[in-house]
C-alpha cells in the first residue's frame, strides 16, 4: 500500500555511561543514573513510555556504555509491561551522540524504518513525539528538532538556535555560545529520516581525508595527539551546525515543560513535573487520602503499593515513595523522593530532600533544604543506608552512603 501510516518507526534513547553520571553522585554510586526513580519510575521509563504513543513503533533501542547486566532486568520488565520491544546496545567506547547512532546503524535499520527518533535519557518533558513526526512529514528534510523558549539569561547553557518563524527551518545553530544568539534552545529530542546516516558518514569521511598542512613547533610535536577520532561524531557541533540553513533541518516548538536532569536536585524538580503530568495523563497512579483510613495526601503524590504509610501521616505535594518504605505516625513529607526500604519514624519531617535506599530517619528529626533545585546544596541528599538518629536536624547537606548522624548538620558534604 505504501501509505505513511504503515511506515515503521524506531526510537533510540541515549543513556550514556558510568563516566557520565558523576554529577549525579552519591545517587549514581548505587544504580545507573538512567534507572534512578523519578515520579516512581526509572528516569528512562518516561521517554520509553512516550515512544509507545508513536504510530507503528517497531523497536526501542537504548544505547550506552554501561554493562549489559545492569540493564538486563529492566529491559525485560519494561518490554513486557509496555508491550514494546526494548533492547539495550552497549557501545565498545564513546562514539558521541551521532556516532553512537551510526555505530549501530545496521541494527537500527533492520526493520527498514522510515523515521528514527533520537532522545536523550536525561531530558524531562512531555515528549510530543507523534506531533513532531507529523510536523516533520509536513516540512520534509533530514530531521526535526524539539525546541523550547527559555529566559535569555539561561539560554547560553544549552544549544541556541535561530529558526525561520514562518517555515520553522533551522537557520543557525550554536552549542553553548559565549554571546547571546537566541532564546530558543535545543531540547535533545529529534526525529530523523535514514538520510541522517549519510550525513554522519560524511563527517567521518571528511575527518579521515583531512590532512593538516600547518607547521607545528617542536613542543607541539611532543604533545599527545588531540585529533578527534573519525568515528566520534557529535550531533550538535558536527551535524546540526553545518546543516543549518540548508533546508535540511526544521524545528518543532513545545509549549510544555522541559528540564535537563543533570544533578540529584533537578531529579526532584522533574519528579514534580512528571507527577503533575500524571494528573492529566494517568491520574490512577497518583495517591489520594483524607486522613480517615489512609494518610492525608495533598497535591500530586506517588506511593508504591508495597509502601506502608501510617494514616496520621501527611504527604505532599510533590512526594514519591518507593517500594517497601515505611512512614510512621505524624510524619510530614513535602517535596521529596523516598527510595526503597526507607524507614521514617514518628513525627519526623522531610522536605526538599532525597532519602537513599535503606536509610532511616529517627523520631522528631528533620531532613530539609531550601529547595533551590539547581544549587549545589539546594536539596538535601542522603545516600544509601544513612541513619539519622532521633531529634537530629539535617539541613542543606549531602551525606554519602553508610553514615550515622547523631548531631545536627547544616551546609555540609559528609564524606
Amino acid at each position: 500500500m505504501g501509505s505513511s501510516t504503515e511506515e515503521k518507526v524506531v526510537a533510540v534513547i541515549l543513556v550514556g555511561g558510568p563516566t557520565k553520571g558523576t554529577r549525579f553522585r552519591p545517587l549514581s554510586l548505587n544504580i545507573p543514573k538512567p534507572l534512578f526513580p523519578i515520579a516512581g519510575q526509572p528516569m528512562v521509563h518516561h521517554p520509553i513510555s512516550a515512544c509507545k504513543r508513536i504510530p507503528n513503533l517497531a523497536q526501542v533501542y537504548l544505547v550506552g556504555f554501561y554493562e549489559e547486566r545492569e540493564f538486563a532486568l529492566y529491559v525485560s520488565a519494561i518490554s513486557n509491561e509496555l508491550k514494546v520491544p526494548v533492547r539495550y546496545l552497549k557501545e565498545d567506547k564513546p562514539h558521541g551522540s551521532a556516532g553512537g547512532l551510526y555505530h549501530f546503524r545496521n541494527l537500527i535499520m533492520e526493520d527498514n524504518p522510515s523515521h528514527i527518533f533520537l532522545l536523550n535519557c536525561d531530558v524531562c518533558c512531555s515528549f510530543p513525539l507523534p506531533e513532531m513526526l507529523e510536523s516533520h512529514r509536513k516540512h520534509g528534510g533530514i530531521g526535526t528538532l524539539l525546541v523550547i523558549k527559555v529566559s535569555p539569561e539561561s539560554a547560553n547553557q544549552f544549544g541556541e538556535l535561530v529558526a525561520d518563524p514562518v517555515t520553522n527551518e533551522l537557520l543557525h545553530y550554536t552549542e553553548k555560545p559565549e554571546t547571546f544568539v537566541s532564546d530558543r534552545i535545543n531540547c535533545g529530542v529529534y526525529v530523523f529520516t535514514p538520510e541522517i546516516f549519510t550525513a554522519i558518514r560524511d563527517v567521518s569521511t571528511q575527518r579521515n581525508d583531512t590532512v593538516t598542512l600547518r607547521r607545528v613547533s617542536s613542543y607541539e610535536a611532543l604533545q599527545p595527539a588531540t585529533r578527534i577520532p573519525a568515528d566520534f561524531v557529535r550531533l550538535d557541533q558536527d551535524i546540526l551546525s553545518p546543516l543549518a540553513g540548508k533546508k535540511q533541518l526544521y524545528t518543532y516548538e513545545t509549549m510544555d515543560f522541559w528540564e535537563q536532569i543533570k544533578s540529584p536536585g533537578m531529579s526532584l524538580r522533574c519528579s514534580e513535573l512528571y507527577l503533575s503530568q500524571f494528573r492529566l495523563t494517568s491520574p490512577q497512579v497518583l495517591a489520594s487520602g483524607d486522613g480517615t483510613k489512609s494518610a492525608i495526601v495533598i497535591g500530586d503524590v506517588y506511593i508504591h503499593p508495597s509502601a506502608k504509610v501510617h494514616p496520621t501521616a501527611k504527604i505532599g505535594p510533590n512526594v514519591s515513595i518507593s517500594a517497601n518504605a515505611r512512614v510512621g505516625p505524624g510524619v510530614r513529607l513535602i517535596s521529596c523522593i523516598i527510595l526503597d526500604d526507607v524507614e521514617i519514624m514518628e513525627n519526623a519531617v522531610v522536605t526538599n530532600a532525597i532519602v537513599g535506599w535503606k536509610s532511616s530517619i529517627g523520631r522528631w528529626s528533620r531532613v530539609q533544604a531550601e529547595g533551590v533545585y539547581n544549587a549545589k546544596l539546594g536539596v538535601t541528599i542522603l545516600g544509601e543506608s544513612v541513619a539519622v538518629e532521633d531529634e537530629v536536624v539535617v539541613t542543606s547537606s549531602i551525606v554519602l552512603p553508610n553514615k550515622t548522624l547523631n548531631v545536627s548538620v547544616q551546609d555540609e558534604i559528609i564524606l
